[in-house]
């Protein structure tokens, strides 16, 4: 058998550990946004190495990786204050959010995910305690059929339900979102969903990204015309959303730009600067 270099993202799965890597590398440090001690535990020796391999692009994964912990953490605590009793994550990967935040015993937290990441989560965290009561399940998101059986049947109880899609919907085509949000929206109980946005004006880099070497196997495949006008077609409207680069300024975590690139954003016209600012970020919807 050929053996694989460390640092090789063999599938989208190995995002998970990527992502989980760079929580790691935030709790490390002595200015920490936020404190995830679990990650290290969780991304092994492949962490590190992952993240290695990518270079300059990982970066900007890192920078994003953290402020968008931070919009979800504070989108989490806001739906719970809402009356949200049930946290539906799709595609959970190696998030430990019911481990660290501080949430409500009586709140349902389900994860789902491949079952062999599932299984390793389980193996890894087994002596570990939630704040919360939680659910893995092992399914197949992108299979049509049996994510439908999972969601008709995932927290009957459930009074009001958010649900989580962190990471998630870049990596399937335009026809397999459209199916997911049919499919979320078909869940009366289901008061919103939180997702990333790109604007169209960066999907050049994205697609850049997504033909590169180091994520061939794991690509980027979702490029709408227009974000929110996709999931307006699809019955979702945008409640609220949080730019990156708002949020790295309110906690002077700028964007890792070189130098140039500073120097040209600040001689830059005002409608540049506001495109730059409003190009990535993170959304919560709620059904239209």
């Amino acid at each position: 058998m050929t053996s694989q270099p460390a640092g090789e993202i063999r599938d989208v799965s190995d995002t998970a550990i990527w992502v989980a890597q760079y929580r790691a590398q935030e709790t490390a440090r002595s200015d920490a946004l936020f404190r995830d001690p679990l990650a290290g535990l969780l991304v092994g020796e492949r962490g590190p190495a992952i993240a290695r391999s990518m270079g300059t692009m990982g970066r900007y994964t890192g920078w994003t990786v953290v402020l968008r912990t931070l919009i979800i953490d504070a989108y989490i605590r806001q739906a719970i204050k809402d009356g949200v009793d049930a946290v539906l994550n799709l595609g959970a990967g190696l998030d430990t959010r019911p481990y660290r935040l501080e949430l409500p015993p009586s709140l349902l937290w389900v994860e789902a995910d491949y079952a062999h990441l599932i299984d390793y989560k389980q193996a890894k965290l087994g002596e570990h305690t939630p704040r919360c009561r939680l659910q893995r399940v092992g399914v197949d998101l992108a299979d049509a059929t049996a994510r439908r059986d999972f969601l008709a049947g995932v927290a009957p109880d459930a009074r009001r339900m958010l649900v989580l899609t962190e990471g998630v919907v870049p990596y399937l085509t335009p026809a397999q979102v459209a199916d997911l949000a049919a499919d979320l929206r078909s869940r009366s109980c289901v008061s919103g969903w939180i997702l990333e946005y790109f604007s169209a004006r960066t999907y050049r880099y994205l697609k850049h990204r997504a033909s590169s070497g180091l994520m061939r196997k794991a690509p980027f495949q979702f490029f709408p015309p227009d974000w929110d006008d996709f999931f307006q077609q699809c019955g979702w409207r945008r409640d609220r959303i949080e730019y990156f680069t708002d949020v790295g300024e309110k906690f002077h975590r700028d964007m890792p730009l070189p130098w140039w690139a500073r120097a040209l954003m600040r001689w830059s016209n005002e409608a540049a600067r506001q495109q730059m600012r409003t190009s990535m970020g993170y959304m919560l919807l709620t059904p239209s």
